[in-house]
């Protein structure tokens, strides 16, 4: 948030300089994060003077320029070239000396130099007023009154104005800071801990009485909660022109662009007293009638910004009499509603609407205005009627209106003052240190906050209406030490402290997967919670009842409760791709919510991602792509490291994947996992490969709770290995065989694995051939031949009797 320190004079007149006033604000908790220097006119037209022109012929050897020697009140007169149409002897002139910085119209800076111009010489350039900053024509130089002094510096004559801005780094919590008034109220207090006694000088309004009362406006208000309070009045005859030169000053300093004098007042009200405003050309209104309303769903309304919207039913809307709608009520006006040059009377609105309200429509509609971040965070609602009659009346003086109507005031609900008792002790406990209770008294009051009863104990205290996040004593005995001084606060030289160590079981187990994944080449990720609710449309598995949505979303991307680690790791994937980083290994251990039937769940998942090489590209290694196999084998470590075998592996029903299984114990889906599909990937604008991995992290932990890891010795014996190549059905699978193979071996058998598949034109149609190697060992002794030639004999007669194997 930009502060003007010459606007903040304004109200408390204090001599002190920026730098150290801005030390006082951060030291207040409205942190100073930097202090610009700010000029009405970029250069403050330093090295422009007053010239007389005193002779003025035509260039010989151009047709659209002139030679003229001009006083610059310097001694001899310069001669300067012109092409301006307009220059002649006799007239007063800004002009830029030699040396002098302008900017162009891109604000790019360029000097003035001596030089010559088609073979004459030129010292000085006679200036635009848009050369100088101080307008935009450019249809000649600016001929100023001939009164004015010879050599003087034009800054004199413009009033060229230097301000320095804060910019504040303003907490959500203090809406009360949120305008010029609010920060010279909080900066008065704290002059005051300092012995220093202020006047804080409100803007006066006594003079407002209403001129004529030919233009009234009723106010109809449909929902009392959304809309608490809404003032409005009518002024009619203005004339819409540019704003008094000290208005766009003000507004510009804070980066704020003058449009007119109705919007750029509107304007300076609400970052003078916080109190948003909107001026409605009265001529639009239909029916004299102002209605505050909630809309259809789906209503369509085009904006200021002419961006057609399509309205909630939620969403607070001004209307006329017939129910068109006129501006989303503190957010943003509407096109067809706005005032223009054309514009004669107006509507003039100051209102407070519901904080939350407000917050959840500009986060609908992605609107982020002055008058919803005020709106959002709560206003004054007593600034409401004040803030009108002092907009009015500026509008009246720098637009030439009169007050056609009285005020209209909804306000049917008086917001009283809350409510706070202080206890000394609580405050002396919290604080760490003994505050003087007249010290205490003192800092209250400068807060304006008032003391209604006084005990021995404490302080009855009636809280003002602008501070809205003052509701408790914790808060009031914050506002005493942060005005107090947190610097005059007594620390102790030891520091204690507490070390805070997690050694539950499920920490120990999700440790133990994460530092074996972490050596596999895997990097963790931490996603957000909060999605898109729309990606529960990427899977019909996923459903829209079961989204556990925010009540108050930061954004619609943000809006929901994710219900798969799936689309949150892809974001996270596409990201990476994005940046050049293809070959990926993420993992996350997070959660996933569902809402069912009003109650509402949390499940633990363990995510994988695997895309891209399997190595980092090196000149020592070859390209390796991650593939299903490889990803079922990180699967298959990770379950083996927590005992977890002889899982059951199926085809997965998930729609996500192309191709993909589920790994079960018994009854228990454990994993599942494959290639993503496609269609899918290009929702994320990713175009390589991509596997997933899902772990029921709830269910294996349950598995993994009572089980002991069982050791043994190395084996002393060497193992032996032997293959058969098999003439199999195409229908029989790898599982047949490995099953049938520990079922006639079982004491010696160690491994069964298949390294080839062969289907071709060689083979009998219907046929495939199936290489697969055996693994052999004996604990106690060394293998001998006779009894390795007679178990691969038995392994061979039983696939031929069960599979009508051939032995190829």
């Amino acid at each position: 948030m930009k502060i003007s320190y010459n606007w903040l004079k304004q109200f408390l007149q204090t001599d002190w300089d920026a730098v150290k006033t801005g030390e006082l604000l951060t030291d207040l908790g409205l942190e100073v994060e930097g202090i610009e220097t700010i000029e009405s006119i970029k250069g403050s037209l330093k090295g422009i003077v007053i010239g007389e022109v005193l002779t003025c012929i035509q260039h010989p050897n151009a047709d659209r320029l002139k030679i003229t020697t001009v006083d610059l009140g310097q001694g001899e007169p310069v001669q300067i070239i012109c092409g301006a149409p307009n220059v002649a002897a006799g007239q007063k002139v800004p002009v830029a000396t030699i040396g002098t910085i302008l900017y162009d119209d891109k604000g790019a800076p360029f000097k003035i130099k001596k030089g010559k111009i088609r073979g004459e010489e030129s010292h000085g350039m006679i200036c635009a007023e848009d050369e100088l900053g101080l307008g935009s024509s450019h249809d000649g130089i600016m001929i100023l009154d001939e009164t004015l002094e010879v050599g003087k510096p034009a800054a004199e004559v413009f009033n060229i104005e230097t301000d320095q801005v804060f910019e504040i780094g303003l907490t959500p919590n203090r809406s009360d800071a949120m305008s010029h008034f609010g920060v010279a109220r909080d900066l008065r207090a704290g002059f005051i801990q300092n012995d220093i006694n202020l006047e804080l000088i409100s803007p006066s309004v006594s003079d407002f009485h209403v001129d004529e009362r030919t233009l009234r406006f009723d106010v109809e208000v449909e929902n009392k909660e959304q809309t608490p309070r809404y003032c409005g009045i009518t002024i009619t005859d203005v004339e819409v022109k540019d704003a008094p030169e000290w208005i766009q000053n003000r507004l510009k300093a804070i980066g704020i662009t003058p449009k007119n004098n109705i919007v750029d007042i509107t304007n300076y009200v609400l970052h003078e007293l916080g109190q948003p405003l909107h001026a409605f050309d009265a001529q639009k209104i239909k029916g004299n009638k102002i209605l505050v309303k909630n809309l259809a769903e789906g209503t369509k309304f085009t904006t200021l910004d002419e961006v057609e919207r399509e309205l909630s039913s939620e969403d607070i809307m001004i209307c006329d009499a017939e129910s068109n709608p006129l501006c989303i009520a503190g957010v943003f006006g509407g096109l067809k509603s706005g005032v223009t040059e054309h514009t004669s009377a107006i509507f003039l609105e100051s209102a407070y609407f519901n904080p939350v309200s407000v917050r959840k429509t500009a986060k609908r509609h992605a609107l982020n205005t002055d008058a919803s971040f005020r709106f959002e965070r709560g206003i004054d609602i007593n600034m409401t009627e004040y803030a009108l009659k002092r907009a009015a009346l500026l509008i009246e003086e720098y637009a030439g209106g009169k007050l056609a109507s009285d005020i209209s005031d909804f306000y049917p609900e008086k917001m009283e003052d809350f409510q706070v008792f202080l206890s000394y002790e609580n405050s002396y406990r919290l604080i760490g240190q003994e505050i003087p209770k007249e010290t205490i008294k003192n800092i209250l009051a400068s807060l304006e906050i008032k003391i209604n009863s006084e005990t021995e104990g404490g302080l009855g205290l009636t809280i003002p209406s602008y501070r809205t996040d003052v509701q408790r004593e914790a808060d009031i005995i914050e506002e005493i030490l942060r005005v107090y001084g947190y610097n005059n606060i007594e620390f102790s030289h030891k520091l204690n402290t507490s070390i805070s160590f997690d050694s539950s079981k499920d920490t120990k187990i999700e440790n133990v997967v994460a530092n074996q994944l972490t050596a596999l080449g895997f990097n963790e990720t931490m996603a957000n919670s909060l999605t898109k609710p729309s990606y529960i449309e990427l899977s019909e598995q996923l459903n829209e009842a079961a989204n556990v949505e925010m009540l108050n979303p930061l954004s619609n991307d943000l809006k929901a409760l994710r219900q798969s680690l799936l689309f949150s790791g892809l974001e996270s994937v596409a990201y990476n791709i994005n940046r050049k980083n293809n070959s990926l290994k993420f993992y996350e251990f997070g959660k996933t919510y569902h809402k069912y039937n009003e109650k509402y769940q949390e499940n633990k998942h363990l995510s994988l991602f695997v895309t891209g090489n399997r190595t980092i590209d090196s000149w020592k290694t070859t390209t390796n792509n991650s593939d299903f196999f490889y990803t079922k084998g990180i699967i298959t470590t990770v379950l083996q490291r927590l005992g977890i075998q002889n899982l059951k592996t199926t085809p997965t029903k998930q729609d996500v994947f192309s191709e993909g299984v589920t790994l079960s114990l018994g009854k228990m889906k454990l994993v599942e996992f494959g290639v993503i599909k496609n269609t899918l990937l290009k929702e994320f604008g990713i175009k390589q490969e991509v596997l997933f991995a899902d772990f029921n992290w709830d269910t294996i932990l349950k598995l993994t709770g009572n089980k002991n890891i069982k050791v043994a010795n190395l084996p002393k014996f060497p193992t032996v290995k032997r293959d058969l190549a098999l003439l199999l059905d195409t229908k029989i699978e790898f599982k047949e065989i490995y099953n049938l193979a520990f079922q006639s071996e079982k004491k010696l058998l160690k491994e069964v694995d298949l390294f080839d598949v062969y289907e071709g034109d060689k083979l009998p149609e219907g046929k495939k051939s199936y290489a697969v190697s055996f693994l052999l060992q004996d604990d106690t002794k060394t293998l001998a031949d006779k009894q390795i030639d007679k178990i691969m004999q038995k392994l061979q007669q039983t696939f031929e009797k069960n599979l009508n194997a051939v032995l190829r």
